[in-house]
């Protein structure tokens, strides 16, 4: 499948602009208006629009676009993807599989964990998925137009509407002429990443005090020895991952404090160079490496919402959370994120009315802490180790030595294997005592 090539604003139905006259308020433009139009947006729109909802999904971009991404898949991940008929599209073009994760501690330590595994649980598919987000998030934006959903590419998000009660009731955004526009919905959607305008607006996001990282991702051809595994490099002053992503191209994302920002603006890419060369593991697999495309920064993380809804919005992928992209689990979030809230919206957002629809959005926010509440355990004791090296080096020598312990814990961030089995106090005694 090809994705279809970026022009100006892509409109799949007719749209029409209300003014800025308090009076447009009356008429709806659209049941639900989904800002942002990655992952979560998509998936978002999708099955709300498979289910007959009017949905209008904006994004400021042109499909497609590059991100700054892992571009890692979980195969957990395979099961939406697959119920979006996103899966056969994705795997006729350029992609890789990945059978696990291989980590190397501070002190040299490897360890490897695999996703086809003797603990008893299996995913919707044997390995992740590693796919350009150029070609990944082109596609779910099809299938969402496909859906049904109304699609405008090149169109900025820039504020929130409020009713008389306070309730959200639409969003303000740009065109690409530059013209204010108001559009009105029963629900506004935020999907719009770790920046989002929608969290802002609603005063719902917080940025946590630690870890504070960005991250430098780009693509490189010519990396040696890059097999069917995904790759953490966990170093004293930051961390790297590495994965094939198809075609001889290989994903490269470097971590490191946000205190280096600055020094980071300089150069990006000399920056990014000279950290993989001061490691003698990496800088002799880069020597005769090519790097294929732009450095692009993304982050500080480790935001998070006090909650994910407020009266007529909700939010979903990483503007509803994103603490760290250590364990990979930022694409499945925001899929899956997408489809639970849909599920809630679905049967009440048109026919429901204000109420009703705030009853489902309430009832979305349990659910989804209920969802990745232990995984956000995990993601954060995963967090607590790679900060601290002393307890990164113990921890890989324990999975180092004790194999099954390691395909759990990767099983957990492959997403099909629940948190429980890694929090059990056994699992984390003989994690710290051994």
């Amino acid at each position: 499948m090809t994705p279809e090539q970026p022009g100006l604003a892509r409109v799949s139905h007719p749209l029409q602009l209300h003014s800025e006259s308090p009076d447009a308020r009356t008429e709806r433009s659209a049941s639900v208006i989904v800002v942002g139009a990655g992952p979560a947006g998509a998936a978002t729109a999708f099955f709300l629009a498979t289910e007959g909802v009017d949905v209008l999904l904006l994004d400021r971009a042109r499909f497609p676009r590059e991100k700054a991404c892992a571009e890692y898949l979980s195969p957990q991940a395979a099961r939406i993807l697959s119920a979006m008929d996103a899966l056969l599209p994705l795997e006729t073009g350029q992609h890789a599989t990945l059978a696990g994760m291989s980590i190397r501690a501070p002190n040299g330590v490897r360890l490897r964990g695999d996703f086809a595994a003797q603990h008893g649980f299996q995913g919707f598919r044997d390995r992740g998925l590693a796919i350009r987000r150029t070609l990944l998030d082109a596609t779910l934006v099809d299938r969402a137009r496909a859906a049904g959903a109304r699609v405008v590419e090149g169109i900025r998000v820039t504020d929130v509407i409020r009713g008389s009660d306070g309730r959200v009731a639409g969003v303000v955004a740009l065109n690409p002429d530059g013209a204010s526009i108001r559009l009105t919905a029963n629900v506004v959607v935020g999907a719009d990443g770790l920046r989002s305008v929608v969290a802002r607006r609603l005063r719902l996001q917080h940025r946590m005090r630690w870890p504070r990282r960005l991250a430098l991702v780009t693509h490189y051809q010519g990396v040696e020895s890059i097999g069917d595994y995904g790759e953490m490099h966990v170093e004293r002053d930051g961390y790297a991952g590495l994965a094939d992503v198809g075609g001889g191209e290989t994903n490269v994302a470097v971590v490191v404090p946000a205190s280096e920002a600055r020094t980071v603006a300089l150069d990006r890419g000399a920056y990014m160079a000279a950290w993989l060369n001061r490691r003698p593991q990496l800088a002799a697999r880069f020597s005769r490496a090519e790097r294929s495309g732009p450095v692009m920064a993304t982050g500080p993380f480790a935001s998070h919402v006090t909650r994910a809804w407020a009266p007529g919005a909700a939010l979903v992928g990483d503007a509803a959370d994103f603490f760290d992209p250590f364990t990979g689990e930022g694409i499945y979030a925001a899929l899956r994120g997408g489809e639970l809230l849909a599920s809630y919206l679905a049967d009440t957002v048109v026919t429901g009315g204000s109420t009703n629809a705030d009853g489902a959005l309430r009832a979305y926010e349990a659910a989804r802490r209920h969802e990745f509440g232990g995984k956000w355990m995990v993601e954060r004791m995963v967090g607590l180790a790679v900060g601290w090296p002393p307890l990164m080096n113990h921890v890989a020598g324990v999975l180092a030595r004790r194999k099954d312990m390691a395909d759990l814990l990767v099983g957990v961030t492959g997403d099909f294997v629940p948190a429980r089995a890694v929090l059990r106090p056994g699992f984390l005694a003989g994690l710290l005592f051994r």
